[in-house]
């Protein structure tokens, strides 16, 4: 059995702190996004699939790459109950100082299952890659 990790290496062997790690790393995720629109675009917005998040109910490949960007758009917005941001994880400071709540911070990657910015947090150069994905994909 193969265990999941969905953030920091446990074991040092496997690098620790390694921004390769993932899962959720705007670099891959953005050209995931942008060739799920442009193969919907190809073949006309007419072909759909089904997939693990629509269960039995076929979803075009444009609607599979909105989906994605929105998502990855949400790590970085409020929550509408708890008023969090998922980027800021268990830090308190950065969730409710008055002084940190607005000043986002552009991580190397993301927790897999919470959407924490995990490694440096100055990398606004990939990670930087939301502004697009709001422009093109929030409404």
């Amino acid at each position: 059995m193969v265990g999941y990790e969905p953030a920091e290496s446990i074991a040092k062997l496997k690098g620790g702190n390694s921004n390769w790690r993932g899962p959720l790393w705007f670099p891959t995720s953005f050209l995931l996004i942008e060739s799920l629109r442009k193969l919907g675009k190809a073949w006309g917005g007419e072909r759909s699939l089904k997939t693990a998040l629509t269960g039995d109910k076929e979803i075009t490949y444009r609607d599979i790459a909105g989906e994605c960007a929105n998502r990855m758009v949400r790590i970085f917005t409020r929550d509408e109950t708890t008023k969090k941001r998922p980027v800021f994880g268990g830090s308190r400071k950065f969730q409710e100082d008055p002084f940190w709540k607005d000043n986002l911070l552009f991580y190397e990657y993301f927790h897999g299952d919470n959407g924490a910015g995990l490694g440096a947090s100055h990398q606004t150069g990939w990670t930087g890659l939301v502004a697009s994905l709001i422009d093109e994909w929030r409404k």
